[in-house]
């Protein structure tokens, strides 16, 4: 449950932490010293989410056959490597998605989204174009129903956003389903700048004849480029090629996800599912969950059979729940005939092993949940690097994709500042999505909608 967060009313602290087994129910505890607002974790041990060990990268002794990213990473890449340690899970089955869905509040925005979508996915059905399901951006875990504290994952929704302009420019419609205030298709470029906005704009004075109230533009260095994005944007706006459907917790991204797939059934191979959204591992189910603020001096007073928040002295117990792995119902009910993306992330921190362990895990997805595609990356590279791995045979040597790189005072930057790994992504998932649809014709003997 590393690189997560717990929020509080003006402050965030992070924490990392271990996901002990008891029985068929994983717990995650975090203690939580309120008197000096500090996090205690126990360390965690040494294994990558969803079970497998945290090492990526191979020694550089490796042979060249040896499946890895890179050759080698330095001393300070490993010191700075990130711990995502969580058990394995099995994949949801129907019997867990009804009880989920039965037992858990549905979002309030639920209905018009899906209306939305349904209209969106209409108008594309029409114009015979696909349509992409991109999620981006991370998912919160409340820890009271009326909401003070929670728990975050770290995602600033960069991957999809990116990836978002790049189908668009490929002739994809998007519903972009994202994490509310997250990095977002186009205003990305401005809206998380290291330099505040207005730095971007001047005022043009008036002149003599002209007018006489001032104007706003932008300045000369920034305008061709803001030109641009301006055009792109109001393209895809002007088509309606973008709907953009925000979220927040991680219960109203898993009811949205089911409600959108399924409104997305009419495009039958059309339709693409991009899962890149960095998605809780844990939540606290309603029954468990406290009403109001958890106080400080009262951890105790609750009229919950088993709360997911209990005390003892002044430390703070939080007890979660694992999240139901819906990917296997989302290919085997919700989308049977999409595509379906998800992405596969590990951190440095030890040796690799011969095969690769993030390509362990790519390949463990696919068996257990019996999609289509992983993308793989580093935490420490997702800029740079990534290898993709597809379900026609797992076992082979990976698709490779990489950015060319230069390194100046430690800090790695892309040769071409304008280049960006995503557009190298999307341009091999689209011609993906493209031979699948003519397989799906080669089978059924019938031309795709």
């Amino acid at each position: 449950m590393a690189g997560r967060e717990i929020a509080d009313d003006s402050s965030r602290r992070h924490f990392s932490g271990t996901s002990p087994e008891d029985d068929d129910r994983f717990r995650f505890r975090a203690i939580v010293y309120l008197r000096y607002y500090r996090i205690y974790i126990p360390q965690p041990p040494s294994e990558a989410a969803n079970g497998a060990p945290c090492p990526i990268t191979p020694p550089p002794t490796m042979s060249a056959s040896s499946s890895s990213l890179t050759a080698a990473h330095s001393a300070q890449d490993y010191a700075n490597a990130i711990d995502r340690s969580v058990p394995s899970f099995t994949a949801a089955q129907e019997p867990d998605e009804k009880s989920y869905f039965n037992t858990n509040l549905p979002p309030p925005e639920l209905e018009e989204y899906s209306e939305r979508t349904e209209q969106f996915v209409r108008h594309h059905y029409h114009h015979q174009r696909r349509v992409v399901l991109i999620t981006s951006g991370g998912t919160t875990v409340p820890l009271e129903n009326q909401t003070v504290r929670f728990i975050d994952n770290f995602s600033a929704g960069t991957r999809g956003a990116t990836s978002a302009e790049y189908f668009l420019e490929a002739g994809y419609a998007v519903i972009f389903l994202h994490r509310q205030f997250s990095l977002l298709p186009y205003s990305r470029h401005y809206s998380h700048s290291t330099n505040c906005f207005l730095d971007f704009l001047s005022e043009a004075q008036p002149t003599d004849g002209y007018a006489k109230k001032s104007a706003v533009m932008a300045k000369g260095e920034y305008s061709d480029t803001m030109l641009s994005v301006l055009r792109k944007y109001n393209h895809a706006k002007r088509e309606n090629l973008l709907l953009l459907l925000p979220f927040t917790t991680i219960n109203s991204y898993l009811f949205l996800l089911r409600a959108l797939a399924m409104k997305m059934e009419p495009m039958g191979s059309k339709a693409l599912f991009y899962l890149a959204a960095a998605v809780s591992d844990f939540f606290i189910p309603r029954e468990r969950m406290s009403e109001h603020k958890i106080q400080s001096g009262d951890f105790n007073e609750t009229q919950l059979v088993d709360p997911a928040a209990s005390g003892v002295g002044k430390k703070l117990i939080i007890d979660l729940d694992p999240v139901p792995k819906f990917l296997k119902r989302l290919v085997e009910s919700w989308a049977p005939k999409g595509m379906i993306v998800s992405f596969k992330a590990n951190s440095l921190g030890q040796l690799e092993t011969d095969e690769g362990i993030l390509l362990k895990k790519c390949r463990l997805a696919l068996e257990r949940y019996s999609h289509h595609l992983v993308i793989g990356n580093l935490l420490q590279t997702r800029k740079f690097e990534v290898v993709l791995v597809d379900s026609v045979d797992p076992q082979k040597q990976p698709r490779r994709l990489t950015l060319q790189r230069d390194e100046a005072n430690g800090v790695k930057f892309a040769t071409k500042q304008d280049m960006e790994i995503e557009e190298q992504i999307v341009t091999e998932v689209v011609r993906r999505h493209g031979a699948r649809i003519w397989d799906v014709v080669a089978t059924t003997g019938s031309l795709p909608e």
